[in-house]
């Protein structure tokens, strides 16, 4: 295994990881596992920006339509699945490569996770209650104020991750970070890191584009019939959440889709705040893929 290698093409959403990884999958004729905390559901298919079926079918792809919302799908698990597709993949190649923006699935897989303390159902209850009563706004201002690093870096628009957050800080006192990466796992491979860079214009002028691109391709159709789904975790993210709110009347379509752009930013902004802490990133524009293939032949 120690010459084998897994090219990792990270970075923040709409910077071009799908294209450029199928194109290095090509070059290294690998298969590519994703590390997109959304693609893997089977029911969610636009919003979640999933690789078409024309890509799909270009190079073979791992955590990609795998579950259903309805299965709890976590870093933890993630991290045990990509070691065995990973080891697959190394069966018949020397290069895997790994694509996505979800910074703990990433980090799980290169580095592993510890275990998180237990947290009592009734600390659990007491939060989904408050929250329920008292909302979004409450359940930010609590995971700021008690857990100011994960606010920092976490989904602060994903309310089962602050909850999750939270509980785990008011039961044992501690930052949920401070359980994920105590102990550094050593993988016997190779992990090269790509990180995706572009100007801030250039990443805000994808992420409208692709927003409309989406609207465009049926995204308001696709979320209308989720509605059945809308409470799972799954479900709360964005693209999706802005458009329940427009379907239920709190909000016109204009709004939302301004809604999806300015929360994908924010996303995107947070993405490279999680990534910028790891100095072992290569950051690179995807423009110079072609000299990044004779870097990883070399």
């Amino acid at each position: 295994m120690k010459n084998k290698t897994v090219i990792i093409i990270l970075g923040p959403t709409a910077s071009g990881k799908t294209g450029l990884s199928i194109s290095l999958a090509q070059y290294f004729q690998t298969s590519i596992i994703s590390a997109d905390s959304r693609q893997c559901f089977r029911e969610l298919n636009i919003g979640v920006a999933k690789p078409s079926e024309e890509q799909l079918k270009l190079v073979p792809h791992y955590f990609i339509n795998s579950h259903s919302v309805r299965d709890n799908v976590n870093a933890s698990l993630f991290e045990e699945l990509s070691m065995q597709w990973a080891e697959e993949i190394f069966h018949k190649k020397d290069i895997a490569v790994m694509a996505g923006g979800t910074g703990l699935y990433i980090k799980s897989f290169v580095e592993g996770l510890d275990e998180i303390p237990q947290v009592s159902s009734a600390v659990r209850k007491e939060i989904q209650l408050a929250y329920e009563e008292k909302g979004m706004s409450w359940l930010q201002e609590q995971v700021r104020e008690k857990d100011p690093e994960f606010f920092r870096t976490g989904e602060i628009l994903n309310p089962h991750r602050m909850m999750r957050a939270l509980e785990v800080k008011l039961a044992s006192g501690n930052s949920i970070l401070s359980y994920r990466y105590k102990s550094q796992k050593k993988r016997p491979f190779n992990i090269i890191k790509i990180g995706l860079h572009l100007s801030k214009d250039e990443l805000h002028r994808n992420i409208n584009m692709r927003t409309d691109q989406m609207m465009d391709q049926g995204l308001l159709n696709e979320v209308e019939g989720l509605i059945s789904y809308r409470t799972y975790n799954a479900l709360r993210t964005v693209g999706y959440t802005e458009l329940f709110d427009c379907l239920d009347g709190k909000i016109s379509l204009n709004q939302a889709i301004e809604l999806i752009k300015k929360n994908t930013r924010q996303y995107a902004k947070r993405q490279l705040t999680w990534f910028r802490k790891d100095a072992s990133i290569r950051w690179m524009h995807p423009d110079e893929v072609m000299d990044f293939k004779k870097i990883i032949k070399s």
